[in-house]
């Protein structure tokens, strides 16, 4: 990889990258990372920053005087200070470079439909062709426990996504994905994953990070789920010096990347990908209809493969794939409303209740063997 061969890259920095042992902000980290950014940005490279640190900004400014506040309450207080000062700092370190930086809140909510997932694409390329860098993060002063995403990473997989990003740089606290608890003897580093792998879960440990509320496991599953769409990924050590600019040009640092899937996802497939949030029902397939979606071919789903319809919807919104053994395999929208969708399980003939071109599968489901008798 030759050296800032990327048009357009995401970063997104971790709670732990940016707050200090006692949870307020690490301003010397920050401004490191802002350096990186910037040389990276004055040579032409377009970034979106993805940033946590509000939480922390908030809670370094107010201290005792937040008192004795529930989760919420004290995620939204030191949110609403936080948020404030944290785009301020940003504002001031890129100004130093003569670079403009501006600041885009959203909601899990505010992405769920195509108009309003679109509307915010287009506010942040407006933003780059202006030479402005958005720094991203979830209005968390107004987000419902319910609706949040998972984490940050959640977040940056859906920017980088939408944005059509030639990369997404995860900076955590470690040097990336390990086989294992990263403390324990002979633990060591994940360098690459590849398109097909199997699932990770049962060698990552489960754990959250110390200040937010993602761990590795969200981390790597963000990332798999973003190399499918066709957008490579790195997990690497935002306490590294000059770590960004060393992973975009391939250097032989400590990380672990997911190399992306040949090929890329439409649009409107990368938005599905990452709707799972929203699905309004769940649509049960049988083993063949399973097998068939599994294989390399374009394959819709036809009524004739669903044993179970689930939930209220209309047409066109967005309801989960769900296996025969009870996995949620991926998302798709919906092409009837869920009284014919009811009536038409299960019957040969009639239209696919989910097109190919509307469907997202997570990328384990293509992993593994698969039935040759159904894939010829």
């Amino acid at each position: 990889m030759k050296e800032r061969s990327y048009g357009r890259v995401v970063v997104k920095i971790g709670s732990n990258v940016l707050s200090r042992e006692d949870g307020t902000l690490d301003v010397t980290r920050m401004s490191s990372l802002v350096d990186q950014i910037a040389a990276l940005h004055r040579a032409g490279t377009e970034f979106i920053v993805v940033s946590s640190g509000a939480v922390a900004s908030g809670r370094g400014e107010l201290g005792p005087r937040a008192g004795r506040l529930d989760t919420v309450s004290s995620r939204q207080l030191f949110s609403a200070v936080g948020q404030a000062k944290l785009i301020n700092r940003y504002y001031d370190m890129f100004r130093d470079w003569g670079i403009t930086c501006g600041q885009v809140l959203t909601t899990k909510e505010s992405l769920s439909t195509r108009g309003h997932y679109l509307n915010q694409k287009n506010c942040m390329e407006v933003m780059l062709r202006c030479g402005v860098i958005p720094v991203v993060n979830e209005n968390d002063t107004i987000s419902l426990t319910g609706l949040m995403f998972t984490d940050n990473d959640e977040l940056s997989g859906i920017i980088a996504a939408m944005m059509d990003a030639a990369a997404l740089v995860i900076l955590t606290n470690v040097d990336g994905v390990y086989d294992g608890d990263p403390s324990a003897p002979g633990c060591s580093l994940i360098r690459d994953v590849r398109p097909g792998e199997g699932e990770m879960a049962a060698v990552i440990a489960p754990s959250r990070s110390q200040f937010g509320r993602g761990g590795m496991l969200t981390k790597s599953r963000t990332a798999r789920k973003v190399a499918g769409e066709g957008i490579p990924v790195v997990i690497a050590n935002g306490k590294r010096e000059g770590i960004i600019g060393a992973v975009l040009e391939g250097a032989d640092v400590p990380c672990t990347r997911f190399h992306p899937a040949e090929k890329k996802l439409s649009g409107v497939k990368k938005w599905i990908a990452h709707s799972d949030g929203f699905s309004k029902g769940a649509i049960h397939i049988n083993e063949g209809a399973y097998q068939a979606l599994r294989c390399p071919a374009a394959t819709s789903l036809l009524p004739v493969g669903v044993t179970r319809v689930d939930g209220e919807f209309d047409r066109d919104e967005i309801v989960d794939i769900v296996a025969p053994d009870g996995r949620t395999i991926g998302v798709g929208r919906i092409a009837l409303p869920s009284a014919e969708a009811k009536e038409s399980a299960g019957r040969k003939g009639g239209k696919p209740f989910i097109h190919y071109d509307y469907m997202f599968l997570e990328p384990e489901v293509q992993a593994g063997d698969r039935d040759p008798n159904i894939c010829r």
